[in-house]
C-alpha cells in the first residue's frame, strides 16, 4: 500500500530536484529517502526520476504523480484540521488564492483580524493568474478564491467580497489635472498604460468605453504592464495616463503626484468575489472565514480599506 511518508518524499524531491535537499528538509538520511523512492517507484510500477550528475530529472510519470500528490497532502493536512475542529477549537491552515489587485490592499488586513480572532489559522495568502484561481480550488491547493469576476463553474459557489472604483489617472501637471471631467473620445489619443489581457480593470474599461464604439484598436496604448504598481510609477512620472482602482491609485494621490478624472458616461464600478468549492468536505477555517468578512466589525475595512 502507498502510504503519505513515501508521497510526501517524492513531492520534496521533485520540487527541489534533488535527494540531498528533500533529506534535509524533510529530516531523513539522503539513502532514507532514496530508499522511499524506490518503494514507490516499485509499487507504482513506473520510474519517477532519473538520476544525472546534476541532480533529478523527473519523468513523464512523474510529472502525472506530482499534481496528485500535491492534493493528497493538501487533503491530508485538512482531514486533520477537520480532527481537531470537532474538539471546538478553529485551528488548521488557510490557503486563500488571491488574482485580483485589490486583493493586495483588503485581503491582508481582513485576514490579519481573522487571524488575531482565531490564533490557531495559519492563513497563506496564494498570487495567482485568474485564470488558474478555480484550478487551485477544485483541485484542493487552495481553499478560497479571490476574483475580480463571477466565475460559471458549476463546481463553485461566490459571495461578493468587496467594491471598488476604477478611474481614470493623469499625472498631477497634466493638462486635464484641473478638469472637473472629460469625454470618453479625448482618451484615443493620450498615451495610455493598460493593465494585462486577463486583468478585470482591463475588461472593466475596455465595456464601459465600447458604449461608446471606442475599441481597444482606437487607443494609443503606450505599454502594457502587469501590475497596477508600475503603472502608478509610470503615470506619476509623466509618461502617460491610466484606467485603474481607486486602492492602487490612492496612495499617489496623496501625495500629490496624480490626479484622478472622471470620464463623463463612464460606470466604472467593480465587485470582487469570494468563492470557494460547491461541494466539499467540512472545513472549519475556510467556512469560519466565510462568514467573517462580512461581520459588522468588519465594515470600515471593507467600505474604506486605506
Amino acid at each position: 500500500m502507498i502510504d503519505i511518508q513515501k508521497i510526501q518524499t517524492f513531492l520534496y524531491a521533485a520540487e527541489n530536484s534533488s535527494l540531498s535537499e528533500a533529506a534535509k528538509q524533510l529530516h531523513l538520511s539522503q539513502p532514507a529517502v532514496s530508499h522511499q523512492i524506490k518503494l514507490l517507484e516499485q509499487e507504482l510500477g513506473e520510474k519517477l526520476f532519473i538520476r544525472t550528475n546534476t541532480g533529478l530529472k523527473i519523468t513523464e510519470a512523474g510529472q502525472l504523480l506530482l499534481p496528485w500528490a500535491r492534493r493528497l497532502l493538501h487533503d491530508m493536512d485538512d482531514l486533520k484540521d477537520m480532527m481537531a475542529s470537532l474538539q471546538d477549537m478553529v485551528v488548521g491552515e488557510l490557503r486563500i488564492a488571491c488574482s485580483t489587485s485589490i486583493g493586495k490592499y483588503v485581503l491582508p488586513q481582513l485576514a490579519s483580524r481573522f487571524c488575531l480572532r482565531y490564533p490557531g489559522i495559519k492563513v497563506c495568502i496564494l498570487t495567482c493568474r485568474p485564470e488558474n484561481t478555480a484550478l487551485k480550488l477544485l483541485e484542493g491547493a487552495a481553499h478560497l478564491g479571490i476574483v475580480s469576476t463571477e466565475m460559471n463553474d458549476k463546481g463553485l459557489e461566490s459571495q461578493e467580497f468587496f467594491r471598488d472604483t476604477i478611474e481614470l489617472v493623469v499625472p498631477a501637471n497634466h493638462r486635464w489635472a484641473e478638469r472637473s471631467s472629460i469625454e470618453p473620445a479625448d482618451i484615443i489619443r493620450e498615451p495610455l498604460f493598460l493593465r494585462e489581457e486577463t486583468s478585470g480593470t482591463r475588461w472593466i474599461m475596455l465595456s464601459e468605453l465600447s458604449k461608446f464604439d471606442i475599441s481597444l484598436e482606437d487607443l494609443n496604448i503606450f505599454m502594457e504592464i502587469g501590475n497596477a504598481e508600475g503603472i502608478m510609477e509610470a503615470v506619476s512620472a509623466g509618461y502617460g495616463v491610466s484606467f485603474i482602482s481607486d486602492l492602487a491609485s490612492r496612495h499617489h494621490r496623496e501625495l500629490g503626484r496624480v490626479v484622478s478624472l472622471p470620464v463623463d458616461g463612464l460606470n466604472m464600478q467593480r465587485t470582487t468575489y469570494m468563492v470557494r468549492k460547491r461541494i466539499s468536505a467540512p472545513h472549519r477555517p475556510r467556512d469560519v472565514f466565510w462568514g467573517f468578512i462580512h461581520a459588522p466589525e468588519n465594515q470600515d475595512l471593507l467600505r474604506n480599506p486605506a
